[in-house]
């Protein structure tokens, strides 16, 4: 099961199709459970046919961080607005113990259109989620990924999604399940503390989007 907290906008939900349609049971919570509900169903209609609808499902976010188990390799999506990311974290920390989580969520500003990061006290928000939730698994991944294209089902990505944790094997684990989206690499990000250059990178993405009119990504060459 791979659960996604605050994951009804097209990242979450663009993830949540991604993962479904390689075989994963996904849920995508919402502060707003009839939100989650909502968006599952939008998900459900962008599933090719003949993948089962009951792959997907819906509803809060405290039902999000409750579902999953660690030692199956079962992980919850962080998808929040950087506003809400410490409080929601701060009311899930007891029942995100012990399991994988994959934080997704960038710091951006947004002024005359162009986007950038914002300060962050413990470096980046995956080490704010480190620090706030201390007994579960922080990896960051996803930050650079076009939303756009993940909405396209039959749509190869063809980019590389770095990863970041002080954790190995919860960071083994979620390059692995990377790799199950079409057209995407995962790379070895090194430790939690490397997330901040890649949060940042996104807002550079988004202003190169802005000037090209396009869904840019990111790919390493030379590895």
């Amino acid at each position: 099961m791979i659960s996604f907290i605050g994951g009804t906008g097209p990242e979450g939900k663009g993830l949540a199709l991604r993962f479904a349609i390689a075989g994963e049971r996904v849920f995508i919570g919402s502060r707003d459970a009839e939100r989650g509900i909502a968006a599952a169903a939008d998900v459900q209609e962008l599933l090719p046919a003949g993948l089962p609808k009951d792959s997907i499902s819906g509803g809060s976010n405290e039902e999000a961080a409750a579902l999953g188990d660690a030692q199956l390799g079962d992980a919850a999506f962080i998808v929040v607005p950087y506003a809400a990311h410490k409080d929601t974290l701060k009311a899930l920390a007891a029942s995100l113990k012990g399991k994988i989580v994959v934080d997704v969520v960038v710091p951006l500003a947004f002024k005359k259109g162009r986007a950038s990061t914002t300060l962050v006290e413990a470096g980046s928000a995956a080490e704010e989620a480190a620090q706030l939730l201390p007994d579960s698994k922080v990896v960051s991944a996803f930050h650079n990924i076009s939303a756009t294209d993940l909405m396209v089902p039959d749509r190869s990505l063809d980019c590389d999604v770095i990863v970041c944790s002080d954790d190995d094997s919860a960071k083994t684990r979620i390059m692995s399940l990377a790799e199950i989206v079409l057209g995407v690499r995962a790379v070895n990000g090194g430790g939690l503390a490397n997330s901040r250059y890649v949060e940042d990178l996104t807002a550079l993405l988004l202003n190169i989007n802005r000037t090209y009119k396009a869904h840019s990504s990111i790919r390493i060459t030379g590895i």
